[in-house]
Parts: structure tokens; sequence; C-alpha cells
């Protein structure tokens, strides 16, 4: 290299520094201006943050913490920005035990913190308002938010995420689950617990659940793929699809259909809606005061059980190898035909002003009691 391109690299070197502190730390992001702080904290197996914004968590991916924390005012200058978040200071992590404590300034100013933490035994936190997401938590993680999404993922204990409006998605947790929203959709892909998943007002979907569930929502559609337990799903207005429960599944619905592919058993309250049953291989109390009702009976542990409507058709299918005593009744008596049975052991008659069929089917077996008001019922051999 000669001499004179030498002394021209050497000087551009010099000035880095000097280049580099002249950056200024306030920068402007469409109407805001933003200050952003980078830090670092030694490793703790316990986090809790206080937050005033949306923050964002990923552990296990780093030998200590490291953090960065944007604050952003609106102002009418530079100068009057530079005032604001002069006065926003980051309070430094505090140390508690096992514990880091990370708080984010707040009044006013919003502050949003994204960090990477190392493996983490526990982890809480409190937001104001802002969204959360947390991913990768060895053990339990609480997170309580006044407004906004919730996202967690590879929780590996309990988990309880509260919104106090926003949707929550959670991806895979190994304990137990609960999620509750002020309004907004919640999903889960895989719970190894029990979950209790709330909503005043949003869709629910759960694909795997290894305990029990219980599902709420005021208006939206509530659909639980498969459930290694009992079931209770309660809507205000809308869909209940429960594909597979391994235990009893309770359903209350205001105004909607419910649909239930394979349970241990159901009981079921509709004050509007159909009900299409799939294979139940256990006892039926099952009513509502509108919509038809379509029972599959598989009938390993069926016991005693009861189906009504109000105002539709309720239809039966009884399997070859299934015993059963059935007692059906029909309030409209204007035809004969107001019940239809493929069995002839059970065919209808006239009861005074109602219709009936009784009789075994099979050689006989648990009662099964069939009330519709209107409509009209079909026993189906299957």
């Amino acid at each position: 290299m000669r001499r004179s391109e030498l002394f021209k690299t050497l000087a551009g070197l010099a000035l880095l520094p000097m280049a580099a502190a002249a950056q200024p730390w306030l920068t402007q992001e469409g109407d805001l201006w933003v200050k952003t702080i980078h830090g670092t904290a030694a490793a703790k197996p316990r986090l809790r943050i206080v937050a005033h914004g949306p923050v964002t968590l990923e552990g296990n991916v780093s030998a200590n913490f490291l953090f960065t924390v944007k604050v952003s005012v609106r102002a009418r200058s530079r100068e009057e920005a530079r005032g604001m978040l002069e006065k926003a200071a980051l309070r430094p992590p505090e140390m508690q035990g096992d514990w880091l404590i990370l708080t984010t300034p707040g009044r006013d100013t919003a502050a949003s913190i994204e960090i990477r933490a190392p493996r983490l035994q526990e982890v809480i936190v409190s937001n104001s308002e802002g969204a959360v997401e947390a991913n990768g938590i060895d053990g339990p993680l609480t997170v309580d938010t006044g407004a906004d999404q919730v996202k967690a993922d590879r929780i590996h204990g309990d988990c309880t995420l509260s919104t106090g409006g926003g949707e929550i998605h959670v991806g895979k947790v190994d304990g137990m689950l609960s999620c509750t929203t002020g309004a907004g959709a919640i999903t889960a892909k895989w719970v190894g617990r029990k979950a209790v998943l709330r909503t005043n007002g949003g869709d629910i979907s759960a694909i795997a659940v290894g305990g029990d569930a219980r599902a709420e929502t005021g208006g939206g559609t509530i659909h639980l793929f498969s459930v290694n337990g009992d079931v209770t799903a309660v809507n205000g207005g809308g869909r209940i699809v429960i594909d597979l429960a391994k235990g009893t599944v309770t359903t209350r619905n205001m105004a909607g259909p419910v649909s239930v592919g394979e349970a241990g058993g159901i009981r079921c309250d509709s004050a509007n809606g159909g009900i299409q049953l799939g294979n139940i291989s256990g006892p039926m109390h099952v009513s509502t005061s509108v919509g038809s009702i379509v029972a599959n009976l598989l009938g390993s542990r069926l016991a005693a059980s009861y189906l009504a409507t109000g105002n539709g058709d309720i239809t039966v299918m009884i399997p070859s190898n299934l015993g059963v005593t059935i007692s059906a009744e029909n309030q409209m008596a204007d035809s004969i035909r107001r019940i239809l049975s493929d069995f002839r052991e059970i065919q209808p008659h006239l009861q005074g002003m109602r219709l009936a069929a009784d009789g075994k089917v099979n050689g006989g077996g648990p009662l099964l009691q069939i009330s519709a008001a209107s409509g009209t019922i079909f026993l189906k051999r299957q």
C-alpha cells in the first residue's frame, strides 16, 4: 500500500468514533419521537416485567439478559421531545434473590421492550396496556395486560394469560392453561393438562387438550378438536363443535347449533339450535327449545338417557349390537306417522291426546326416553 493511501485509511478510521458519537440518540418514526436504550443484565432463573407498552420475550436463547427498550412520545419539535424523553429514564434492573425485575417508563410516554433471555424457570408480566409475546419458558408463565393481543408458545409449565381486550394465541403449553379476554378470539394448539378459555365475545378454538376443558364465550364459535377428559362449553350465541372428548360433554347454548362427534356422554341444554350427536358411548341428557336432534348411539357404556325438543324432529340411530329400551312420545297426535320406527317391536300407538311408542330393541337395555312437542321421531336401524 502506498504511503498516501495508508494515510487516508488511518484518517478514516480515526474519524469513526466521532461519527458514531455524532449519531443522535433521538429518532423520528412517523409522528413519534423515539429514544432507544440497549442494556444487559446477569442471568437469573426468574423474571418479572412491569411494562407500559408492547413486550416481546424469547427465553433460552442467550447466556445473559439482553434487552432493547424504545421509549416514544408525541411532541411538536425535537427539542420538546428531547426534554420529555430525558425525564423518562429507564430504571436499572433490580435483583431480588432469584428474580430479575425490569420496569419500563410510563406516564406520558409509551415504551416497548424486547428481551433475549437465558433459561427461565418462571416469568411474570404485568402490563398497563400493550401486546405481549412470550416464548421458550421452562416453567410457569403469567401475563396480565390492560389491552391488546397476547401470544405464548413453548411454555413448559402452567400458563395464565389475561387481557382486558384482545386476541390470545397459544402454541404449546405443557401444563394447565387459563386464558381470559374482555373481547377477542382465543386459539390454542396443544395443552398438556386442563384448559380454561373465556372471552366475552369471540371464537374459541383448541386442537388438543390433555385434560378437562372449559370454554365460554358471549358470542362466537367454540371448536374443540380433541379433549382427553370432560368438556364444558357455554355460548351466548353461536356454534359449539366438539370433535372428540374422552369424558362427558356439557353444553349450554342460548342460540346456535351443537355438534359432538364422539364423547363418553352428553349433557346439553339449548335455547335455540339443532343438536348433532355422533358416537356417544355414555348417558345422554339433551334438550332444545327449538331445533332438531340427531343422535348416534355407540352403546358400550350407554346408560339411562333423555332426548327432548320443543319444536323439531328427533332422529336416533341404533346399532344392531346395542340393547336399549325405548320410551317415545310425541305431543302431536294428528298422524300415526309422527313416530316412524325401523323396529317391528316398537310401533306407534295413541295414548289419549299423544302418540307413544315403547319397547325393547335387541333384547332391551338402558332406558332411552324421547319426547317431542312437535315434529317427527325417527327410530332408525344402523
